[in-house]
């Protein structure tokens, strides 16, 4: 079953409408049309993939973990626990909620793992029918794993908002009514909790740092009516700085760091032209 984009935001518009920051308060609403919907989840696959098919399954250097989907999504094999927030089960359960049909071999696995132990093990079996077939899966359910993003950055939103410290709570309730108020706003919020991350597992830290949405929001400065999507870039670019630098592997601020700080800059408005 494949589900289409104007029923997963009908979707959403019902879950907004019960959706909460406190026991109080609603979220803000994310004014986000079928258009704008689209044009995010393919932002969201160009930073991951650059638009590139084969990039759906992928195990990059220097990483015990693959990475899957148009949002490149953790997979831990058996016997590794690393700080990162793995995603992959997830987005597996939510597609099961959808009615999306899984290959026969993965709907069938009994253990959330990986199947490759090591990259060398995936870079053996890339092209194997098994690898295919997952790679046509995510190919074809790209709506279904923007739909995941969203609800993970929109359901993140309350939890956020009470991990800030009290005196601090209402600028960011400010903060993020005004950037889901904008599609590109929207974008930067949705990419970044899957890019980066919540910032609430005490896992990801370097030296007590953490580098996720929490802490951008927190680092961001000026008033909330302001600029709020420029003060968003420069305050996610600080953050991700202080997580290369403070990183035991050099290969964070050497590598990793300048393509991190490119993908920021891709935190604008859409073009008129392209809604």
């Amino acid at each position: 079953m494949r589900m289409t984009v104007a029923g997963l935001l009908l979707g959403f518009a019902v879950l907004l409408l019960v959706a909460e920051f406190t026991g109080q308060e609603r979220s803000p609403q994310w004014h986000l049309s079928e258009e704008e919907f689209e044009w995010i989840g393919h932002q969201v696959f160009l930073n991951e993939c650059a638009g590139r098919r084969e990039c759906l399954v992928h195990w990059n250097e220097g990483e015990a973990f693959p990475s899957l989907g148009i949002g490149h999504f953790i997979w831990y094999p058996e016997g590794v626990n690393e700080r990162f927030v793995e995603s992959f089960p997830a987005l597996l359960a939510y597609m099961q909620e959808q009615s999306v049909d899984l290959p026969e071999w993965l709907g069938e696995r009994d253990t959330p793992w990986a199947p490759w132990p090591d990259r060398e093990a995936f870079l053996q079996v890339a092209d194997s029918p098994q690898v295919e077939a997952l790679r046509q899966l995510l190919a074809g359910t790209k709506g279904v794993q923007v739909a995941f993003i969203f609800e993970r950055a929109q359901s993140s939103l309350a939890a956020i908002v009470a991990a800030a410290p009290d005196e601090e709570r209402s600028l960011i309730r400010e903060r993020l009514a005004a950037l889901t108020a904008t599609p590109g706003g929207a974008y930067a919020l949705m990419d970044y909790v899957n890019f980066k991350g919540e910032g609430l597992s005490p896992g990801e830290r370097y030296r007590g740092e953490g580098w996720g949405l929490l802490q951008v929001l927190r680092a961001m400065s000026g008033a909330a009516e302001g600029p709020v999507l420029a003060q968003f870039r420069e305050a996610a670019a600080t953050v991700l700085t202080r997580r290369a630098n403070n990183a035991s592997n050099p290969i964070e601020k050497e590598r990793w760091l300048p393509g991190w700080l490119k993908r920021l800059d891709t935190y604008r408005e859409p073009p008129e032209s392209l809604l």
